[in-house]
């Protein structure tokens, strides 16, 4: 009879075992689930906050950003800031207009078939022929 009681644990027992791993894994998982999101949050603020290179992200500790229980980071925005603050030199001021003047438009100078060497005036004929065609 203690053979079969025996028998009838180890089953069990092997499967308290695989449960339990599972669990391990699937906390293991959630947290590094959590880590990139954490840090994928942060890449988009720090890009929101005009940051010059995105490795600077390196130097930030990310230990101020929780995870809400609605599943979205909490802390984000201002760890940020702080970031920004502490170093103003690795962020670009923002701007919500462009002040580079964009580039003179030039009207195009057409040649006159006077201006144009005989074999410039063929070539340019031919050209005009086979678009028109």
């Amino acid at each position: 009879m203690n053979e079969n009681t025996e028998d009838s644990i180890d089953p069990i027992e092997n499967w308290r075992d695989r449960a339990s791993q599972l669990e391990e894994l699937l906390a293991r998982t959630k947290q590094e689930a959590e880590e990139r999101l954490i840090q994928a949050e942060l890449k988009s603020e720090a890009r929101r906050a005009g940051i010059v290179d995105l490795d600077a992200l390196k130097l930030l500790d990310s230990a101020g950003v929780t995870i809400g229980e609605d599943g979205h980071p909490i802390g984000v925005e201002d760890h940020i800031a702080r970031f920004k603050a502490a170093k103003p030199w690795l962020f670009v001021g923002r701007s919500s207009t462009n002040t580079a003047n964009p580039p003179r438009s030039q009207p195009i100078k057409l040649r006159s078939a006077t201006e144009m060497s005989e074999d410039e005036y063929h070539a340019a004929r031919a050209a005009l022929l086979r678009n028109a065609g």
